[in-house]
């Protein structure tokens, strides 16, 4: 069974956690942001950020993040979605699906009207729901498209 837990409940797998969520998006120099930025989320009173992990049989098998920002120029919207993952042994399974919807649900729960996400793929947010809402930058200056979808 499947279950998508905030990481702060599961702190038994948080070296796992930041494991998995440096080896997608973080390089060789950034291993102590990733670590810094969970840990203090985990023990935070605050609504954001927040990191979820989805666990089968006590292992990681999929993750995403709710943040404050995404560290592009679009400051004046949040929250964010990020760090969408599924193991590769089962993609294609629908987990992704399953991972936005409760992200989804959880910034709805949190009182937010609207959740974003900044991605550079084409056609797999669409077929979810997710509006293209504008273009925006990176930090290092490249375009991204926003997308967005209503928590209610």
């Amino acid at each position: 069974m499947i279950e998508i837990q905030k990481l702060q409940n599961r702190m038994d797998l948080f070296d796992e956690a930041v494991r998995v969520f440096w080896g997608q998006w973080g390089s060789q120099t950034n291993y102590n942001f990733y670590h810094d930025c969970m840990f203090h989320s985990c023990h935070s009173s605050c609504d954001l950020p927040r990191f979820f992990i989805a666990v089968q049989d006590d292992s990681i098998i999929g993750t995403y993040a709710l943040l404050r920002n995404e560290l592009i120029s679009r400051q004046d919207l949040y929250p964010w979605l990020a760090c969408l993952y599924v193991v590769p042994e089962l993609r294609g399974r629908k987990l992704g699906s399953v991972l936005l919807n409760h992200a989804v649900e959880e910034t709805g729960k949190k009182g937010f009207k609207n959740l974003y996400l900044s991605t550079d793929l084409n056609g797999y947010y669409e077929k979810y729901g997710w509006t293209y809402l504008s273009e925006g930058f990176m930090l290092n200056g490249d375009p991204t498209k926003i997308f967005v979808k209503q928590t209610i």
